[in-house]
């Protein structure tokens, strides 16, 4: 199920009548508990709206028709890093339901057959992020490194590699954190983009960016 919404950051007009993602809903238990993880760790501090009752978007899903409350989170601050002109302005929605206790998303599944399996972030410096997910009670369940070669060691992923984290959040969502180190750039030149040599905090050229639209499969 995806909800079409209307926003104003575009990266490159290809005259289609959608782009690309522009957030997540997700469901939870308990907002005020997993508000800690997209606001404090993730950065998703502004409000858009924090709303109770029931809702007409909502009626056509399964138990659609009870009450809930949503928190609809954005950021304040503009992203950050190689790809943050491509991956523009994002939102992050809350939903608890009210009326009931419901199941985890992967409860009696296999992880991954329900088609989407997480919500990933581009990020740098992840070992910083690491603590600071530590101090907050959100620890990394997967590490593709060992730290003691976090600063050397990537982990290949077809053409491209990196480093690639997982936490979860209070009901066992999955976050991917993916700090990428190398990415092709004319693959049959072989021509590839070292990230690490990059200031991490400053976007790709937009020429760039147009151009990893060749490598799309």
């Amino acid at each position: 199920t995806f909800q079409i919404v209307e926003d104003k950051s575009i990266f490159r007009d290809e005259n289609r009548s959608t782009g690309g993602p522009v957030g997540a809903i997700i469901g939870c238990s308990d907002i005020d508990k997993t508000l800690v993880l997209y606001r404090d760790i993730l950065g998703y501090d502004t409000v858009i709206t924090d709303q109770t009752g029931t809702f007409d978007d909502l009626a056509g899903l399964n138990s659609g028709n009870q009450s809930f409350r949503r928190v609809l989170l954005t950021h304040s601050k503009p992203r950050k890093g190689s790809f943050s002109r491509l991956f523009g302005q994002s939102y992050i929605e809350l939903v608890q339901a009210l009326d009931r206790k419901p199941r985890k998303i992967y409860e009696g599944r296999y992880w991954g057959d329900p088609g989407f399996i997480q919500v990933c972030f581009d990020v740098r410096k992840i070992r910083s992020l690491e603590k600071k997910c530590e101090s907050l009670g959100f620890p990394f369940t997967v590490d593709s490194a060992s730290k003691q070669k976090s600063d050397d060691e990537s982990f290949g992923m077809g053409e491209a590699a990196g480093h690639f984290t997982y936490i979860e959040d209070p009901d066992g969502y999955l976050i991917e954190f993916v700090e990428t180190h190398k990415i092709p750039i004319m693959k049959k030149l072989g021509i590839y983009l070292n990230l690490r040599k990059r200031d991490p905090e400053k976007p790709l050229p937009d020429w760039i960016l147009k151009m990893l639209r060749f490598t799309r499969v």
